[in-house]
């Protein structure tokens, strides 16, 4: 326990502590606020924010954002004043700290690294990050729950949401603060940090479980069949189950607009599939290239 309450008191990582704090605290209140307008409407009650009512910027969002930034304010300089600056020397060749770690807003990216290739961390998965975040307002067809909150309208939309920022992001952040010790090897946060522990592990490929070289056309062939099937069927399955359910939804939505959205979510779920095969099998990667591994 005492290991954990240094990483939480570390100056590094207060800000993150903080963060977590607010996430919580904000999806918790969010949600709240969604259920209980939820709750009016099957009442027949009115919900604020569902009509077309406008307010003046001042002085209702101005004396608001004026009394939050203060409240920031203030904030920062107790903050300034009670903890140092987490500044450190300057870097040394010959002493190379352990463990090396980015700051906390690519620790995610950093975490990616020990499941994926380096391509495909550090260059594919922030593409497809900003890509689909900027697809967002075009690939949502849904005109409900703008200017209020409401989850029984907007189920899958905050359900896939939620998984990937607090699942795909922020715990990857969690794990690379709290959960990473020398040589990026697993600590839980009570645990103390052992400079000298070594773990052996030998991390094989898809093919290999099967006496296959990855690196053969057969492996090579097999391995890239897996991957097009996973994408296929995960972008096929789902549009004939929709067209039975609701295919004025398709009809909306559009072919391109599915195949961008269903591309984007095999691959934001193909994240943790990978994470879960290399921590129970040791499995590498189940695609192995030239170019690139998967």
């Amino acid at each position: 326990m005492d290991n954990l309450l240094k990483l939480i008191s570390k100056p590094d990582n207060v800000a993150i502590v903080i963060m977590l704090i607010l996430i919580t605290v904000y999806t918790v209140w969010a949600f709240r606020q969604a259920i209980a307008n939820d709750r009016r409407k099957r009442l027949g009650k009115h919900v604020e924010g569902s009509d077309d009512k406008k307010l003046d910027t001042w002085p209702n969002l101005v004396r608001i954002e004026m009394l939050v930034a203060m409240v920031v304010i203030a904030g920062l300089i107790v903050w300034s004043i009670v903890l140092d600056a987490p500044l450190e020397e300057h870097s040394n060749p010959s002493l190379t700290p352990n463990p090396a770690k980015a700051p906390w807003y690519f620790l995610g990216l950093q975490e990616m690294l020990v499941y994926f290739d380096p391509w495909i961390a550090g260059v594919i998965f922030p593409i497809l990050i900003i890509f689909g975040l900027m697809a967002i307002p075009y690939l949502d067809i849904n005109p409900k729950g703008n200017g209020y909150y409401t989850f029984s309208e907007r189920k899958n939309a905050i359900l896939i949401f939620c998984f990937g920022f607090l699942v795909l992001w922020i715990l990857l952040i969690v794990i690379g603060v709290f959960m990473r010790g020398p040589g990026w090897l697993w600590y839980w946060p009570w645990e103390e940090w052992d400079h000298n522990r070594v773990i052996y592990k030998v991390n094989v490929d898809l093919t290999q479980y099967f006496g296959i070289d990855s690196r053969s056309l057969f492996g090579f062939l097999i391995g890239g069949s897996v991957v097009i099937l996973y994408f296929g069927l995960g972008m096929i399955l789902p549009y004939y189950i929709w067209k039975k359910r609701n295919s004025d939804f398709l009809k909306k939505l559009g072919m391109t607009r599915y195949i961008i959205l269903s591309f984007l979510f095999c691959a934001m779920i193909g994240l943790p599939i990978k994470i879960i095969l290399t921590l129970t099998l040791n499995m590498k990667y189940i695609w192995v290239t030239p170019w690139f591994n998967i």
